[in-house]
């Protein structure tokens, strides 16, 4: 293939000068080849809108994606007093516009956190989700282990993201072949 182009390029060539190439409506010396690469970009018009476009998510148990935004909310809250799991994911649904959160599913994300809470430290005081009067809270423990505990939770599922990202990557790549 390589050759076949050279040979097109030497036989192009012997037939016209390179320096006698000229647009024809300009009169102007133009490259028998484009140049390589996109150069400098224009501003975009007036109007144009953004392109990054993303269509709305169901935020679904299990999901790296959807733990990681709860986590982090989680990881901000007030520590040491129950807090209604409904309030959390009225914020989740007002931070995450193209998302929907539900108490299930921010209830999932809890326990989870509550389970591997028990399984580091042996007891049941660091992350509490129960059941009151107005409903399911969640309740974080006020102690200094709290805040690294909580990051590597986050860090986890955030690598869990990356992950699938990688994987959703090698596995939408149009083949080759014909």
């Amino acid at each position: 293939m390589v050759r076949s182009s050279v040979r097109w390029y030497a036989f192009r060539q012997s037939l016209v000068n390179q320096s006698e190439m000229t647009d024809l409506v300009t009169d102007a010396p133009i490259s028998p080849f484009p140049a390589i690469g996109l150069g400098p970009l224009r501003p975009p018009p007036t109007g144009l809108p953004d392109p990054a476009i993303a269509p709305p998510t169901i935020a679904e148990a299990g999901d790296p994606f959807t733990a990681v935004r709860v986590i982090d909310l989680l990881a901000r809250l007030e520590r040491g007093v129950p807090i209604r799991l409904a309030d959390v994911v009225d914020r989740l649904n007002a931070v995450y516009l193209d998302w929907l959160f539900t108490v299930p599913v921010v209830a999932d994300v809890a326990l989870q956190l509550q389970s591997n809470w028990m399984a580091d430290y042996r007891n049941s005081s660091g992350i509490v989700v129960d059941d009151g009067p107005r409903g399911l809270t969640v309740t974080l423990e006020e102690s200094t282990r709290m805040d690294p505990w909580i990051v590597r939770q986050a860090q986890r599922e955030a690598t869990c993201c990356t992950e699938r990202l990688a994987e959703f990557s090698r596995r939408d790549r149009p083949t080759s072949g014909g």
